[in-house]
């Protein structure tokens, strides 16, 4: 498919824009020999220059007209004016300011950082690169918004055309493609205008997830038995955690329920001062809910397996219960020892529901004297996901998968989580963190019938005799190929693609209204089945 975008307009002139240069040490002979060739050239470029050598003075000047950016004279000791800096700084937050400098040291950076400094050139240097410097600072929104679609279209018809991602052997190609689009889902972030551009861009996702679900439909079952196949929930353990622990690790395993991909990459830049990371990314099992994919992880076993082999551990929903993975920690412990792992002191297991179990587990970190392997189950994610399709106030916090990501960011970053991760790294624990799925936003009901009962799930139904269209789901009519069970009836399941959602006819409008526009998860997608596990080491 071959992109296009209207071109913007073009007009980025400079003119008409003010610079205040400071300079306390500012003279007339100076002005002649040192400072006529960037002066010239800042004017030549449209730039009114205004100079003055008193701290009083310029910040009158800033507070009686508007200026685009302040250049200061930063050299010898005496000079170094940090208050003017700051009162620069304070009369306006946001104000472009360039230091003109003679050393790059220790109290340079200081002021760098203590007063949001935008840019240090090392005087002398040549006037182009003080004048491209304060065209970047001034023009890069602007040239973000005109170069961006540019480079994308570009991007994507090339990577369209030579990946093809189409190819159904090698589901690499997936992982990177997925890889691709959140890559242009945060730079279309911090774009101003870009409704054409994100509307592209959003066909372009929907269209490859349409041909990812029926690669999937394809290939899913011979995953079960291909020595070929990629990384799996069922391998997360083997693969990942348990060659940390083997060479003597102190392993702590994060498990964030329905952390999509994006949601960690907004986590991850807040952590990398304190760790390295070694990244790697794994396929969900079908379907992708937390009954299926988190004990899949924990058991190391496919849902068929774990009830064949451990039936009083297959945790099937009663009424009343509110939980179907409360046997993690025993399907951990049994999966450590079928690997020949017996540990001292024993693995500990943890679920965090709220602030009071982030609470819980901090003191526990802080307290305990040894740890071999520690794993914590954080819902926070998967509880805010529910509690956005219920409640309006959530909705409107967050209207869009951008809104969602600068919410996780919000959150851990305040959050006692981060604090654990702070103190695990000061602890020198190695730190694995995962998901056990995503969740994709829905903006497609499609009706669903059977003439016996379903289990609830919009991405997923459970039953039997279900009928769904063929291009908004996949129906599984012989479960065991897929590794799910059939329940001792002819259980059949049916699996949402793309961005599809279900609804039962007789409940069709009155539902739609309320879950058109919701994340959910249980189907198949790029948002709930490509996931990142990261194995962070301390500094």
């Amino acid at each position: 498919m071959q992109l296009a975008l209207k071109e913007k307009g073009d007009n980025m002139e400079n003119t008409n824009r003010r610079i205040i240069w400071f300079n306390t040490e500012l003279s007339e002979p100076i002005m002649n020999t040192e400072l006529k060739p960037y002066v010239r050239l800042l004017e030549f470029n449209g730039y009114d220059v205004t100079f003055s050598s008193s701290s009083d003075d310029a910040i009158v000047l800033l507070k009686n007209k508007r200026f685009d950016a302040v250049l200061v004279n930063y050299f010898d000791l005496s000079t170094r004016d940090y208050e003017t800096v700051a009162r620069i700084r304070r009369e306006d937050p946001h104000i472009p300011i360039v230091l003109l400098t003679d050393t790059d040291d220790d109290e340079i950076q200081e002021a760098v950082s203590l007063y949001n400094v935008s840019d240090v050139m090392i005087m002398p240097t040549n006037p182009r690169q003080v004048v491209s410097s304060i065209g970047f600072l001034l023009d890069r929104q602007q040239m973000r918004d005109k170069y961006t679609p540019q480079a994308y279209v570009k991007n994507f018809n090339k990577q369209l055309n030579s990946e093809g991602v189409n190819d159904e052997k090698d589901w690499q190609i997936w992982i990177d493609t997925y890889l691709r689009f959140v890559e242009w889902d945060f730079r279309l972030d911090t774009l101003s205008v870009v409704d054409e551009l994100k509307t592209i861009h959003e066909a372009e996702k929907r269209e490859a997830n349409a041909a990812f679900a029926d690669y999937i439909q394809n290939t899913y079952s011979s995953w079960l038995e291909s020595q070929d196949s990629p990384p799996l929930s069922v391998d997360v353990f083997h693969k990942f955690v348990i060659p940390e622990i083997q060479i003597g690790k102190s392993v702590l395993f994060v498990v964030m329920d329905c952390m999509r991909l994006d949601h960690w990459l907004k986590i991850e830049q807040l952590l990398y001062p304190d760790f390295h990371m070694t990244k790697h990314y794994y396929f969900s099992i079908l379907p992708t809910t937390t009954r299926y994919a988190r004990n899949a992880i924990f058991s190391g076993l496919f849902p068929l397996e774990l009830a064949e082999r451990y039936p009083h551990l297959y945790a099937e929903p009663e009424e009343g219960t509110t939980s179907v993975n409360r046997y993690e920690k025993d399907l951990m412990r049994l999966q450590l020892e079928r690997n020949g792992l017996t540990l001292k002191p024993f693995p500990y297991y943890f679920k965090i529901f709220d602030e009071h179990g982030e609470i819980q587990y901090l003191d526990w970190l802080k307290d305990v004297n040894q740890i071999s392997f520690t794993a914590i189950v954080v819902d926070f994610l998967d509880m805010l996901t529910h509690q956005r399709s219920e409640m309006s106030l959530f909705k409107q916090l967050i209207p869009n998968e951008e809104a969602f990501r600068m919410v996780i960011e919000t959150w851990f970053k305040n959050s006692r989580l981060y604090t654990i991760f702070k103190l695990a790294a000061e602890r020198g624990l190695t730190i694995i963190v995962t998901s056990d799925h995503g969740s994709v936003l829905c903006k497609n009901s499609v009706k669903v019938s059977s003439p016996h009962d379903l289990s609830s799930g919009l991405r997923v139904k459970e039953g039997m005799e279900i009928s769904c269209s063929s291009e908004a789901g996949l129906l599984i009519d012989n479960p065991a190929a897929y590794g799910l069970p059939n329940n001792g009836t002819e259980t059949n399941y049916v699996l949402a693609k793309e961005d599809y959602y279900f609804l039962y006819e007789n409940q069709y409008n009155t539902y739609k209204n309320v879950f058109d526009g919701s994340f959910q998860h249980g189907g198949i997608s790029f948002e709930e089945m490509i996931l990142p596990c990261v194995i962070l080491e301390p500094k």
